[in-house]
């Protein structure tokens, strides 16, 4: 797996989140949106830092492995490169993302 910024692998799970299981989401969550530490995350939740960790990773192994299957942020991003209106742009995207 490439290294992938903060904002990449939030952006992927924003496409792909919902995928993932209830505790990866949750700890994601928190490390990710809320800014917690491995070992606050682990305190809350009264488990070990490497079992927090190791779901991290497994989460975030997990989103990068849809994107390479699925390629939905690559066809986000090149939609949002076209040199069209922003209407035409979210009309293609609620297209793309309908269930």
């Amino acid at each position: 797996m490439e290294d992938l910024s903060r904002d990449e692998i939030i952006g992927l799970y924003d496409i792909y989140g919902n995928l993932l299981t209830d505790k990866q989401k949750l700890y994601f969550e928190d490390y990710y949106y809320m800014d917690l530490s491995l070992a606050e995350i682990a305190e809350n939740y009264n488990i070990s830092r490497n079992a927090i960790h190791d779901q991290i990773k497994r989460a975030i192994d997990a989103l990068y492995n849809y994107e390479a299957s699925l390629h939905l942020q690559k066809k986000y991003k090149e939609i949002e490169a076209l040199n069209i209106s922003d209407d035409i742009k979210k009309l293609i995207t609620d297209i793309l993302w309908e269930d």
